[in-house]
């Protein structure tokens, strides 16, 4: 009796344990924890700290409003001058934002979607172990060193898992509100990401990306 009593004890507390299913798709497919939101008013004047007075900064606009953003090139200058590069020559320009995560990330620089040649290079390593968090430049990859071109995203929350497989290379510096908007559009199944709700329902695109001051005036 003793012994029935200390499995059926057994089972209730395996019962109370909650399963946990980790997304295992390709690239930054994984979501972290929902963190508490802030309230999207102050998103509007919130500012993150240029980095380096030195670094590039790159303006994105788009129907809802504009990012303005830091190019880490003190910390991947590869990744950097390629970007800076892909902006001024107008490739990201009328580019879709194909994927967008609810709390994870929005997604872009896919040159398929447009009908544009393919990038044709990769670029190195050039991890630094910098985090990822909401506002946080990212390079697309397939999670490993030499795999990343032209697609890039940002992330929307702290995303500590992508901190040691992608390429940080800039942080979004004013535009947060835009960002949490882009974030919350409605979206669909991607049945090429194993039914992931990530298409956006209307098309939205990044129509205009050129390199600025850091108030998003275009630099002459």
């Amino acid at each position: 009796m003793k012994k029935l009593a200390v499995l059926y004890l057994l089972a209730l507390l395996l019962l109370a344990v909650p399963l946990a299913i980790a997304d295992e798709g390709s690239n930054e497919g994984k979501t972290e924890k929902k963190v508490k939101a802030q309230p999207v008013d102050t998103l509007v004047t919130m500012r993150h700290e240029i980095r380096n007075s030195a670094n590039p900064i790159v303006t994105l606009e788009t129907e809802y409003g504009k990012m303005v953003v830091e190019l880490y090139h003190d910390v991947a200058p590869a990744h950097a001058d390629s970007f800076l590069a892909r902006t001024n020559d107008g490739f990201y320009s009328g580019m879709k934002f194909h994927r967008i995560v609810k709390n994870f990330m929005i997604q872009c620089g896919n040159p398929f979607l447009v009908g544009k040649q393919s990038v044709g290079y990769y670029l190195p390593d050039e991890r630094s172990g910098l985090p990822h968090k909401f506002g946080t430049l990212s390079m697309a990859s397939r999670g490993h060193p030499t795999t990343a071109q032209s697609q890039f995203f940002i992330v929307l929350t702290r995303a500590q898992h992508l901190d040691k497989g992608y390429v940080v290379f800039g942080q979004v510096l004013k535009g947060f509100d835009v960002l949490h908007t882009l974030g919350q559009l409605e979206v669909k199944k991607n049945k090429a990401m194993r039914g992931e709700k990530s298409v956006p329902v209307k098309d939205v695109f990044l129509t205009k990306a050129y390199q600025s001051d850091a108030e998003g005036n275009p630099l002459k």
